[in-house]
């Protein structure tokens, strides 16, 4: 595989309206194995393949999912498989079973959203070489796979400066989905920039870090996040896919009897819309601030790629801060807040900061 590659979103954005504009005249796809446009052009066709979270997941396949839709859309092609559809994966047994569906409907082009597909990947992509295959989360070795992967560490050590500067009980919680290179940097980003915040304010803040073993259990994510705002945090961060649906349930059921107030922290999208409660009548919103990825636009922009056959087969392509491939929502954060994300944010894409792929213990 090429040597990694760090791409910008803003580039990706440029370059994606170009190729819009070019779409009709450049491309050279195969009839027999392509879609055709609202105009009658024939295309490449996409196939989305789900970890076990699914589309619904309100997070990172729901992202992937908004993505190929808007490919979709900007094509003028529809769901189905003259152009794009999404195959849900209820458990890991399903991952080549859905990617064979993919492969004899004819797609041209799969992704595999997040790390778990990788073994999947792999194997079919080696099988079939004619097919363009895009990893989300991991790498692949082949000249037909493209793999994208997040500096999530860099994200999520935003959300820690976030945290500390937030907390009122200088108490704070991080619920993994299940325990592996990617949720390592998650954990590690967060701990580290809550120390880092702590330290600039002159205060100790505890982290309690606890996993769920699965991405797709609300009942697990509800659980754990009770007994961490039981003993004291007001401020949970969620890297768990749809099992942080239930960190949400809790946070809304304890800020609806006005005992006290709690915050979440979202990740992957924006999920303020997750934090909404009504308490005496009148409507708040405690989802703290959300990392972002740019799943969505990852799967665009590499759709649309294959499509003006320029796919980044053997391209390992890499986002980050500098990249604006993740981020900081503003959220409900205080300017003090806001103030210390941004210099951290700064020093990090100097290279001021360079922040833990790895937790600490």
């Amino acid at each position: 595989m090429k040597k990694a590659k760090l791409f910008s979103f803003g580039a990706v954005a440029m370059a994606s309206a170009l190729l819009l504009g070019a779409c009709g005249n450049s491309n050279k796809t195969d009839e027999s194995k392509a879609g055709s446009s609202a105009a009658g052009e024939k295309i490449a066709t996409a196939a989305l393949i789900t970890d076990t979270g699914g589309v619904d997941d309100r997070s990172f396949n729901q992202s992937a999912w908004e993505g190929l839709q808007a490919w979709g859309k900007a094509n003028g092609v529809s769901e189905g498989t003259d152009g794009f559809k999404y195959f849900q994966s209820q458990n890991e047994s399903d991952y080549i079973p859905n990617i064979d569906q993919a492969l004899n409907a004819g797609f041209t082009t799969i992704f595999g959203i997040g790390y778990k597909l990788q073994p999947a990947i792999a194997d079919q992509s080696a099988s079939n070489p004619e097919i363009n295959f895009v990893i989300v989360d991991d790498v692949v070795e082949g000249d037909n796979v493209a793999s994208a992967t997040f500096k999530d560490n860099e994200a999520a050590y935003l959300a820690g400066v976030a945290a500390a500067y937030s907390t009122e009980s200088n108490k704070v919680g991080f619920i993994g989905g299940v325990k592996g290179e990617v949720i390592d940097r998650f954990e590690a980003g967060f701990v580290a920039g809550v120390e880092a915040g702590a330290k600039e304010l002159g205060k100790e803040v505890t982290v309690n870090v606890q996993y769920a073993g699965d991405f797709s259990a609300p009942d697990k994510g509800r659980s754990i996040a009770q007994g961490m705002y039981g003993q004291g945090a007001d401020i949970v961060y969620h890297a768990s896919g749809a099992t942080g649906n239930g960190v949400f349930q809790e946070a809304k059921s304890i800020n609806e009897t006005g005992d006290k107030r709690v915050w979440v922290i979202g990740v992957d999208r924006d999920q303020s819309d997750e934090g909404g409660f009504t308490l005496k009548g009148e409507e708040g919103n405690f989802t703290l601030t959300s990392t972002t990825k740019g799943v969505g636009t990852v799967v665009q922009d590499l759709a649309q790629k294959a499509v003006e056959g320029a796919f980044p087969g053997g391209e390992h392509v890499v986002y980050g801060l500098k990249e604006e491939g993740v981020g900081l929502t503003d959220g409900q954060l205080s300017t003090e807040a806001l103030d210390a994300v941004k210099k951290a944010q700064a020093a990090i894409i100097a290279g001021e900061i360079e922040v833990p792929e790895t937790p600490a213990n």
